[in-house]
């Protein structure tokens, strides 16, 4: 049974299929009405701090979850459409490469960011592959 999560307000869930009943509809997010859930292939409980960032298959941000403001200072529009490495200016990018080409996950990567005041924090990232046929990404940014 896969794990569903929400970008936004980190609610967790299972679900068989990942469509809303019988619809071909993907599944909102029943707590806070997000658009869409992320598929996990396991359970996975973020810290109280954490943000999550999600990306199309070129590893551009398409959506931008709660505690990705405080983090790094950036607004959702600040970020969507930007390749993430480059938009949080990401210290070592090659877990992004990692995930898209071998669709694994990477999780407890030690990184810094640049946040938008230009300063250096410490983070861990947790880097997952999307299971559906439009591939991508999610980041958990957590800081440190």
């Amino acid at each position: 049974m896969p794990y569903f999560i929400c970008p936004n307000c980190k609610q967790r869930s299972v679900d068989s299929d990942g469509y809303d009943g019988f619809s071909m509809r993907t599944v909102q997010c029943r707590s806070c009405g997000f658009g869409f859930l992320y598929e996990l292939l396991d359970d996975y409980y973020p810290a109280p701090g954490t943000g999550f960032v999600v990306c199309d298959r070129e590893a551009r941000v398409l959506a931008v979850g709660r505690g990705v403001f405080e983090l790094t200072g950036y607004r959702d529009g600040d970020l969507i459409g930007r390749g993430v490495a480059e938009a949080l200016s990401l210290s070592d990018p090659s877990p992004i490469e990692v995930v898209r080409e071998w669709g694994v996950r990477k999780l407890g990567q030690e990184l810094a960011i640049r946040t938008s005041a230009g300063l250096e924090k410490q983070i861990t990232a947790d880097f997952f592959p999307a299971y559906d046929d439009d591939g991508g990404l999610m980041l958990a940014l957590t800081p440190r």
